[in-house]
């Protein structure tokens, strides 16, 4: 017998994502951990980067450092509580905790979509407007773009339909609004219209990066110099976008149209995949492509290695000095 939940804070949601881990939640803990640290250090080690090199006060590099930061978002809105889940055994999470996880996620995949594309900008002006690159994104401009960048996303994620819910049980390993949505008592045709309005905004945005992408390809196999500078600035975009959509689309399609007699593991894959990879792999594609910022992690890492050489050659001539007297 289905109840209707009258007040949210009674509700507490059971995630049901992590029955098959119980045996091995150790390993999977293990894992999950060093996953989610390498992933905050490489995006942590790009952003202090560009932030303390002034030579990379480029437009484009403010986009990758805004991109790394939502990147740090979205992994942050997924791995502390799965972490905790495992850790603990306690698969539930509270209606508050749900909404907030829920309101973290979209935030990180409406600005990881809006900062694709305003990325696809600069490198179209850049490639195909290159005399007048400068004069058309200033810092100001550059700046504008990156607050409004947040600005709507935090304006898509605060349009919210609230519905009465006759159900506790999540089929995933996080709370999705879809998920959610599927526990309703009423009719959500309101909440479809809602989401394909948001979907087709976002298709919109895909198209804007595609025709600027047409431009940008036709104006770089004009010379060798323009190939080389799309195979070195646009093509870590690219691949970011595609990686993205990719990883965007499964969820998006199995939530809606997939099968729970599926296997949990696939299911978990295709579920976790938008949260996981492109957080990951963005630092990593840039930073092997793009010749400054490679230049830039390597000085820093030389002055870390070299700091920390000096102070251990200090404690050692005062352990060496007291031991003399």
């Amino acid at each position: 017998m289905t109840t209707l939940f009258n007040s949210s804070q009674e509700i507490v949601f059971v995630l049901h994502g992590l029955n098959e881990t119980q045996t091995n939640r150790h390993i999977y803990f293990v894992f999950i951990l060093i996953l989610y640290i390498f992933t905050m250090f490489i995006n942590v080690t790009l952003i202090c980067a560009i932030v303390l090199e002034k030579m990379l006060h480029d437009p484009m590099y403010l986009f990758l450092c805004n991109l790394c930061v939502n990147g740090i978002i979205g992994a942050s809105s997924f791995y502390p509580k799965i972490l905790y889940d495992i850790l603990f055994d306690s698969y539930v999470i509270t209606y508050i905790g749900c909404l907030t996880q829920i309101f973290v996620i979209y935030f990180y995949v409406f600005c990881e979509c809006t900062n694709l594309t305003v990325m696809a900008y600069d490198r179209y002006v850049a490639i195909c407007k290159p005399l007048h690159y400068h004069c058309i994104m200033t810092i100001r401009k550059v700046w504008t773009l990156i607050l409004l960048t947040w600005l709507f996303s935090w304006l898509e994620v605060t349009v919210a339909i609230v519905l009465p819910l006759c159900g506790v049980d999540i089929d995933k390993l996080y709370c999705s609004n879809w998920a959610v949505v599927k526990l309703s008592c009423v009719d959500t045709t309101l909440n479809y219209i809602s989401g394909f309005v948001f979907i087709y905004s976002h298709v919109f945005q895909t198209i804007l990066v595609l025709i600027s992408y047409i431009k940008i390809i036709k104006a770089s196999l004009r010379t060798q110099a323009g190939r080389r500078k799309f195979m070195q600035t646009c093509l870590p975009h690219l691949i970011t976008l595609i990686n993205f959509v990719i990883s965007l689309l499964f969820d998006v399609m199995y939530a809606r149209y997939g099968s729970n007699t599926s296997l949990l593991a696939l299911r978990n894959i295709m579920a976790v995949e938008f949260l996981v990879v492109p957080p990951l792999v963005n630092p990593i594609v840039y930073g092997i492509n793009l010749t400054q910022i490679r230049n830039r992690v390597r000085q820093l890492f030389k002055r870390k290695v070299a700091v920390l050489r000096h102070n251990m050659s200090e404690t050692r001539n005062i352990n060496s000095g007291a031991g003399g007297t």
